[in-house]
């Protein structure tokens, strides 16, 4: 039996063939821009739980069993690896925004970008002539990690950065002895100068990512709230299960974000109401709506709560930090 289940209501078939494909193709500024989306009635029954209309994201959000209040504080600081070896679901936008979310609450974080394309360094605003040390020279030079640290323009928010090199570690790294290990022990060198260190992880499950699960103690998973991006989720899990057998006993698989919902479909009410059900623990209650301006704000180097402090990704990027850090209380700086 399949873990996601494809819609297969009679009402939702009619529907489908109701609508034309130039509907669900409508470019991305129309969705800040309509007026009245149409927003998905999900029965209560499907999501076990109940159905709030956020009225800031425009959303239908299914809210899971646990509420966030009612999760347990967890000690700082906390190590996160923000992991999906499926590309584009928002791995590293929830990297950068959760980060700059979190330096607003006042906690001090560091960003470590272990993906070769850097994005989540320029997107933090470094360039990359700006810096000699990256994530590179850490993991194959046993570089100090504190050398390569930059601040950024966020108050309290540092970004240790990648650049093109880091491409070849997973060719570099065979050979070498304790290959797994790396990461984890540059980490625990500068622990304790920060709240959350989370990890920006690649779109693969190779060595770097492997080096990422064996550093962190939890897994924030970002999944796009379309189907193709669910089919991946069963393979992470069992790659979490083998890191946590023989490298991380630590390991959980501590937070599931929803991002890129669209109201307009029912395809992305029926995912996040199949996420929730089977992982009513995990999945956070704020979803992440698709909006340009969260796209529009890399480009600009700047989070998006600096780019658009006002917008709806703003606001939901700074609900998703307060459900994350639960109110723990701050312990760096």
């Amino acid at each position: 039996m399949a873990l996601f289940r494809r819609p297969s209501r009679p009402e939702d078939k009619a529907v489908m063939k109701q609508m034309p494909d130039a509907e669900l193709a409508q470019p991305e500024a129309a969705i800040e821009s309509a007026p009245t989306p149409l927003a998905p009635e999900v029965p209560p029954t499907a999501l076990d739980g109940e159905v709030e209309s956020n009225p800031e994201a425009d959303v239908v959000v299914p809210i899971a069993k646990v509420a966030p209040s009612e999760k347990p504080v967890r000690a700082l600081p906390r190590v996160i690896a923000i992991a999906n070896q499926k590309g584009g679901v928002g791995k590293t936008t929830t990297t950068v925004n959760l980060g700059a979310a979190l330096a607003e609450l006042g906690y001090r974080v560091l960003v470590v970008d272990l993906d070769p394309q850097g994005n989540a360094t320029t997107g933090l605003g470094i360039e990359r002539r700006n810096f000699e040390f990256s994530m590179y020279d850490v993991i194959m030079k046993d570089h100090p990690l504190e050398d390569v640290v930059e601040a950024t323009s966020v108050r309290g928010l540092f970004v240790a950065p990648a650049t093109l090199d880091l491409s070849g570690v997973e060719i570099e790294l065979v050979s070498m002895f304790s290959r797994e290990l790396r990461l984890k022990r540059a980490i625990e060198s500068v622990i304790d100068d920060y709240d959350f260190v989370i990890i920006d992880c690649p779109p693969s499950l190779g060595l770097i990512t492997i080096n990422a699960l064996t550093a962190a103690r939890e897994v924030l998973v970002p999944i796009q709230c379309e189907y193709y991006a669910l089919e991946g989720l069963t393979q992470l899990r069992a790659t979490l299960k083998l890191v946590s057998s023989n490298l991380n006993p630590e390991l959980e698989l501590s937070t599931i974000v929803l991002t890129m919902y669209d109201s307009r479909t029912r395809l992305s009410a029926d995912v996040a109401a199949d996420v929730t059900e089977h992982f009513p623990d995990q999945v956070c209650a704020t979803i992440i709506p698709r909006t340009v301006r969260l796209s529009e704000a890399p480009s600009f180097g700047q989070p998006i709560t600096v780019f658009d402090t006002n917008s709806k990704g703003a606001k939901t990027y700074r609900k998703l930090a307060k459900e994350v850090s639960n109110g723990a209380p701050k312990r760096a700086g």
